[in-house]
């Protein structure tokens, strides 16, 4: 992500995509029961009864996932992982594999990018990475907030991932699949930028003082700060998100309505409701994903490099 040394190695846009896209699997692969308990959080305050007549309670993220254990088995806390690695492949490829080179677009080639080139960059990628993966998104977080309880089938409203967009586009139609796609927009824009700019500018203050080599704790390092300041800035909009992608055909509006009637029946503080599901599980989905990203690049470079230069 930081402009190159003369000894680094320079990747294609290709293998930036690909490693991307791989290391946004491997990341979610690690992280997918915090995710799965944030959603659950965030969701909290509008969940169904379940087939007792009670709602089901969750407090705090290591309770989320013994609950999510206990009741539903441990299944549940993968529920829709399909769809999520899916949506990496799609999504994380282009909004972090393309990073780079929307940089280069809004400098004109130059390597010195300023603060101004490097929001436009994330909010770039972030926009042209949603209009892809949407599909893949809103199937996801159906899978995760639904409820797996074996004395109550009714609550389970998809079968497998094929049922889930099958069923959508039929009941909802095809803009189904692309529900909250504004408000997917304005967050990974408002993520990519909080997210990418602030590792891009960490890990290139890290070397330019010589703190660090470009490793492994340079790369934690980096990718820690970029989870936390991603979490404080994003986290209303992805209760907001998370709410209107999962609600039920005319139950919002829009998402404004959606955030409005958050804010006056549970309030300002509903939207930081899974703050620290959210930071865990983007503090550790950083630091899985950028410092996978980083070595599975450098890998692919050196086998490119192996098969253009055989012995």
């Amino acid at each position: 992500m930081v402009n190159p040394r003369a000894s680094d190695l320079n990747p294609s846009v290709g293998i930036k995509i690909l490693s991307a896209g791989t290391a946004g699997c491997v990341a979610d692969l690690v992280t997918f029961p915090l995710d799965t308990a944030k959603v659950r959080l965030q969701i909290q305050g509008e969940s169904r009864p379940t087939g007792d007549g009670h709602r089901m309670k969750y407090r705090g993220v290591f309770g989320t996932i013994f609950t999510m254990w206990k009741t539903e088995g441990p299944r549940s806390l993968y529920s829709g992982l399909v769809a999520g690695l899916q949506r990496q492949m799609s999504f994380a490829s282009v909004r972090i594999g393309l990073y780079d080179t929307m940089k280069q677009f809004y400098t004109r080639g130059s390597d010195n990018a300023g603060i101004g080139a490097r929001l436009l960059a994330g909010c770039t990628t972030g926009a042209m990475a949603v209009s892809f993966a949407q599909p893949t998104d809103v199937v996801k977080v159906r899978f995760q907030a639904q409820v797996r309880l074996p004395e109550s089938e009714s609550v389970k409203r998809y079968s497998s991932t094929i049922d889930a967009y099958k069923t959508i586009a039929r009941d909802e139609g095809v803009r189904g699949l692309w529900k909250g796609c504004l408000p997917n927009i304005t967050r990974n824009a408002i993520v990519n930028c909080a997210e990418l700019v602030t590792y891009d500018i960490i890990k290139e203050l890290i070397l330019k003082y010589d703190l660090m080599t470009d490793n492994m704790p340079c790369h934690f390092t980096a990718a820690f700060a970029a989870g936390f300041c991603t979490t404080i800035v994003a986290s209303p909009v992805d209760v907001v998100k998370t709410r209107y992608m999962n609600s039920s055909p005319g139950q919002y509006t829009s998402a404004s309505n959606c955030a409005f009637t958050m804010l006056t029946k549970e309030g300002p503080m509903a939207f930081y409701k899974g703050f620290i599901p959210s930071f865990l599980r983007l503090g550790s989905w950083n630091i899985v994903m950028f410092v996978s990203f980083e070595q599975i690049k450098r890998a692919m470079i050196k086998v490119k490099r192996s098969w253009e230069s055989p012995l």
